[in-house]
């Protein structure tokens, strides 16, 4: 999965003995991150790198 990522980002799931049933990796550089939350597998955002502009 990381050989011809570039500049995108991946997301791998499949079925696991986990609470939720599913586990999870993130791949490139993305605003997503894994976490434990008690047992239980969620997505973290990172601020985004550049501040957002009002229109």
């Amino acid at each position: 999965m990381e050989e011809g990522i570039e500049y995108g980002n991946v997301v791998m799931t499949w079925n696991s003995n986990a609470d939720s049933g599913y586990d999870f990796v993130t791949l490139g550089k993305n605003r997503r991150v894994p976490i434990d939350f008690d047992g239980l597998r969620l997505v973290n955002f990172l601020p985004p790198d550049e501040p957002q502009q009002s229109p």
